[in-house]
């Protein structure tokens, strides 16, 4: 072996190395750690012994084999049902122009930032049993079926879901080249039969690829399925009754569900990553078609489906601003009937739910993003052995549920030299890990574009690399730092499904209280509270796209 094999370079070692290291030791600690006690403990019986025991229940027994049908059912149901929408919208708006467009295009992307809890709430205040809409109809002699179950659940997800499928389809369809559509009409082909043999097959992958991500989705769903699931048995809920209900005991059966929950989507990624991409298209830039303004009768229909289903997609934001004033009590909501009583006791008597999701939310993003740059600029320009393992570990936590990865997070900090659980750092901690993939992504779109040669001068003139990176690299990154911020303070302090399982008493957030409320009848407050959390999501999202110029998302 040469010397020079085995010499140690003290130059590439600092200070990027290091700042590698201690990335993954986190990464490590707070997500590869977790899951790893979580499968350990499904590998174990009551008594400590190897056994699989816990998987043999688990997929031999009624109840359990329901669930995990019923999840993936529910599952490809959603997919399906977000794909026809999400679709169809896609190409209104990449080939139709008509009034107001500019703002139905950006609108479905508010359906992402609303948290599922109060998507929940808001539907069944307009269609639950006492809802507004179902007294009315039922006052008009007409039978309206339970929002519980299937109906409920499918329409809830649907209408928020369909929003990935369509922002992946828009960015498709605006880099079709157009010019493959006017050789397939040249030659004689109709345009539906155009669309179908050349424009479908191209955007196909980008269409799989978000529907897989929808079904990733469904499957970790907790807050619609809890609210909205009735006696269905499905896998979120039925984990998190496990975790109630084995607290203190031998944690087999919730660990055993959670690695059945965790294969499931490793499963469909794994099909992602060996189907879908086989079917990617290359192809040159070229010039899309131009939108055309909507006059067909086809045309007009197309825009007023599409403004509708925007519309009706954003009724939970007005359900909860309108709910919060109204007069309620208990499950019953006195619509028409004005008052502030709600709203007066959630921000005077009861305020520490909002003080606890300020607090956690806010030191989740601080410490989040400043993890999220430093990944991000590890894996993007200092690549390395160590910047691969930590660009496959960070987006670990993808493949998780919120639940899954509450268990795992109490499971492995609840004795030893770091307990964690009960105390409000397993909170931040839960927030900070949950999120993080969705920072790095947004920290890293500007380093792609960043060109090397103003890191090399730099250095070049005398600069240390760590001064370079604080004095060349974050000012370029400014925008995309803040975007990943805002992202990951709109996502922290709407997050449940996790939340629900780490917390403790005196730690209840917003959407805790707010599912909470919900589950015992008490719609007044808890719309008090969602009008509470919403604005503090809204503002800081408008706030810094009107005075910072930042986007989390884009439909350009």
């Amino acid at each position: 072996m040469s010397a020079s094999t085995v010499s140690f370079n003290p130059a590439r070692w600092w200070p990027w190395g290091l700042w590698s290291i201690f990335s993954l030791g986190v990464l490590a600690l707070f997500v590869a750690y977790p899951i790893g006690v979580l499968t350990w403990n499904a590998l174990l019986d009551p008594q400590g012994r190897l056994s699989l025991g816990g998987f043999a229940t688990v997929l031999t027994e009624a109840q359990y084999l329901e669930a995990i049908r019923n999840t993936i059912v529910l599952g490809i149901i959603v997919t399906c049902t977000s794909t026809l929408v999400g679709v169809p919208l896609a190409y209104v708006m990449a080939r139709y122009d008509f009034p107001l467009k500019g703002v139905v295009a950006i609108l479905p992307i508010v359906t992402i930032i609303i948290p599922e809890v109060i998507v929940g709430q808001s539907w069944l205040m307009m269609l639950g049993n006492n809802g507004l809409i179902s007294n009315w109809l039922n006052d008009q002699g007409l039978a309206v079926p339970s929002f519980y179950g299937w109906s409920g659940m499918v329409f809830s997800m649907t209408l928020i879901y369909y929003t990935y499928v369509y922002l992946g389809t828009l960015a498709a369809l605006r880099g079709f080249d157009g010019q493959l559509e006017e050789a397939s009409l040249s030659l004689g082909a109709s345009p539906f039969m155009t669309r179908l043999k050349v424009m479908l097959p191209t955007v196909a992958p980008a269409m799989m690829v978000n529907g897989l991500v929808v079904f990733t989705l469904v499957v970790g769903n907790f807050a619609l399925s809890s609210l909205l699931g009735g006696q269905i048995p499905l896998l979120s809920v039925m984990t998190y009754s496990l975790f109630v209900s084995e607290m203190g005991n031998s944690p087999v059966l919730q660990s055993s569900l959670s690695v059945v929950m965790i294969a499931i989507v490793a499963i469909v990624l794994f099909f992602q990553k060996r189907v879908v991409e086989r079917r990617q298209v290359q192809m040159t830039q070229g010039r899309a078609p131009a939108p055309v303004r909507a006059k067909s009768w086809q045309g007009v229909l197309l825009a007023s489906l599409a403004v509708g289903v925007v519309a009706l997609s954003l009724v939970p934001l007005v359900a909860v601003f309108a709910g919060a004033f109204t007069q309620a009590r208990g499950p019953v909501m006195h619509w028409g009937k004005w008052s502030t009583q709600s709203i007066e006791r959630a921000l005077s008597l009861a305020p520490e739910p909002i003080l606890n999701s300020l607090m956690f939310a806010a030191s989740a993003t601080v410490l989040g993003t400043a993890l999220a740059l430093m990944v991000s600029y590890l894996v993007v320009k200092k690549k390395s052995r160590l910047s691969g393992v930590l660009d496959y570990v960070v987006v670990l936590p993808l493949t998780i549920s919120g639940t899954v990865l509450g268990i795992a997070l109490v499971q492995s900090f609840n004795t030893g030299p770091l307990v964690l659980t009960g105390t409000a750092a397993i909170m931040i901690v839960c927030y900070m890990v949950r999120r993080l993939p969705f920072g790095v992504r947004n920290a890293s779109s500007v380093l792609y574009n960043l060109p090397g040669s103003m890191e090399e001068a730099s250095i070049s003139l005398g600069v240390s690399p760590f001064k370079t990176f604080f004095k060349v690299v974050l000012p370029v990154m400014k925008t995309s730092m803040l975007s990943a911020a805002i992202l990951m303070w709109a996502t922290s302090i709407s997050e449940l499904s996790a939340s629900i399982v780490v917390y403790s008493g005196g730690l209840e957030t917003l959407p805790i209280a707010i599912y909470r409320l919900v589950d015992t009848g008490r719609l007044g407050l808890a719309s008090a509270y969602g009008a509470v959390l919403v604005v503090l999501i809204l503002v800081p999202v408008g706030l810094a796209a009107k005075f910072l110029k930042v986007n989390l998302f884009s439909v350009k």
